[in-house]
């Protein structure tokens, strides 16, 4: 009995010391791909930078993609963790996350690469990142699209779920756009919808 209670708490160091070493594979690697970029790296290239070996790297991550997405999460769940929810629109609140986006270098590029990979053949941790992803922003957005009809903010006739998807092409294609072209008004443009929305409809 004692002896399997050795072996149980050794095993409990040992998944420990490894969740730590994990996290910190991914902090470096986060600063590695705001320094180099997504498309510029390698398993290999961030194994060398961030000191440890080709295979440690893959016994922890598996795949680049896998990397890739876990980076891009752990950036956001940071960025979300240093801005409180504001009492905005569900546009704005879009708006909001992508300013942030923005401030992380090649946060941006990242996600864009990743739900470009999500459409093709073969990526499936890029296809279950980007497939969840949307799922729940829409549903969180759902929600805050119906509060704001409640309340007057937001058109009664609209479809919530509707409305949530519009949001969110929106946002992600001014974000594409505006990494294409400097001089695309994202702010402008989404402050457009935000009035689209909230006006009142038209007596039959």
């Amino acid at each position: 009995m004692a002896q399997q209670s050795s072996e149980a708490a050794r095993r409990r160091g040992a998944y420990a010391k490894g969740l730590v070493r994990r996290q910190e594979i991914l902090d470096a690697a986060i600063k590695v791909f705001a320094r180099r970029g997504a498309d510029r790296t390698s398993l290999r290239a961030i194994a060398q930078e961030v000191g440890v070996t080709h295979a440690a790297l893959i016994h922890h991550f598996a795949t680049l993609e896998r990397l890739l997405v876990e980076v891009y999460e752990e950036s956001a769940r940071r960025l979300a963790l240093q801005a409180p929810a504001p009492d905005v629109s569900p546009v704005e609140m879009m708006r909001l996350s992508a300013q942030r986006n923005r401030g992380v270098p090649g946060m941006v590029q990242l996600y864009t690469a990743l739900v470009a990979s999500a459409l093709e053949e073969g990526h499936p941790a890029a296809t279950k990142f980007a497939s969840e992803r949307f799922a729940a922003i829409r549903a969180a957005l759902v929600e805050q699209i119906r509060a704001c009809q409640e309340d007057g903010r937001i058109r009664p006739d609209l479809d919530a779920g509707q409305v949530a998807a519009l949001i969110i092409a929106a946002s992600d294609g001014l974000q594409t756009q505006s990494l294409l072209d400097p001089d695309v008004d994202h702010v402008g443009a989404l402050g457009l919808l935000d009035r689209l929305l909230s006006e009142v409809p038209p007596r039959p």
